[in-house]
């Protein structure tokens, strides 16, 4: 039974660029998806290539009611989208919802304006599947399913972003990518965002030493998400947004001296689940 059930699944970690190759085995390539399971219902956060293999082994799964968010609409964001496999099945429902370019761009038109010709050979309606679109405004509390909230902010990110923290069962998770913090500053929103949570999911592209010469990138480090996590008092935080660059030998360094420091952190890999 899933009546009590929140569950995390990291379906795509990397950040920026999909890669591949011996070096990056353990943590994966695929860029950002994620999935929570709240109960019975399913909601996923970001389409880059990790929502490829989310939609197969959902289908595989039996779940037909899907309800997908944009942090944002860079590349490595959405590059999965016409992968969907549950957007070709008559059978399914889809709802996709955006917020960050409120007011310049609704969620529908953007789809269209990267699925079609010349970017992609076909167009958004040849979809088979019940297809919504939801516009939102950062800030907004969101009300998918029943019992599920969702708290909003907007990121530090070119372009904007939209950071979630999802409510549900007595449980909160926050996912918090793409964001470049103010050196000896705490961003009063994301606090906000994961103030006591469950599990805080952050963009820890970077390491501090590396934010200097990233200035104006839109990224952070994981040693900011371990002051961010220790100062709204946060179990757990996990990395993801893992440069393209940042092998599996890498990420273990980074993991073990962020475990020294807070016992909660660890770095996401691909495939992994975390219940809450």
């Amino acid at each position: 039974m899933n009546d009590n059930l929140f569950r995390v699944r990291f379906w795509g970690v990397r950040g920026s660029l999909p890669v591949a190759g011996a070096e990056f085995q353990r943590y994966g390539g695929r860029t950002v998806c994620i999935e929570m399971q709240c109960g019975n219902e399913r909601l996923i956060f970001d389409a880059g290539s990790g929502l490829m293999p989310a939609g197969v082994a959902l289908k595989a799964e039996g779940v037909s009611a899907f309800n997908l968010f944009f942090t944002h609409c860079h590349y490595d964001h959405i590059i999965g989208l016409p992968f969907f496999p549950p957007l070709y099945d008559h059978s399914a429902d889809v709802t996709l919802w955006s917020g960050h370019l409120a007011g310049r761009m609704s969620t529908r038109q953007m789809i269209g304006e990267f699925m079609r010709p010349p970017w992609f050979p076909v167009e958004p309606d040849i979809c088979r599947a019940a297809l919504d679109a939801r516009d939102f405004r950062s800030g907004d509390l969101l009300t998918p399913v029943r019992g599920v909230e969702i708290r909003t902010g907007s990121l530090n990110h070119p372009g904007g972003a939209v950071g979630y923290r999802v409510e549900w069962g007595g449980r909160a998770c926050a996912l918090i990518t793409d964001t470049e913090h103010h050196p000896g500053t705490l961003d009063p929103t994301v606090l906000g965002l994961i103030e006591g949570c469950d599990l805080f999911i952050y963009d820890a592209m970077y390491d501090d030493a590396e934010m200097e010469r990233h200035v104006g990138y839109g990224h952070s480090s994981w040693e900011h998400g371990i002051r961010l996590a220790k100062a709204a008092g946060a179990k757990r935080v996990a990395f993801m947004h893992h440069a393209p660059f940042r092998t599996d030998d890498a990420l273990d360094a980074i993991e073990k001296q962020a475990k020294g420091l807070f016992s909660g952190a660890f770095a996401a890999f691909d495939g992994q689940i975390v219940d809450l």
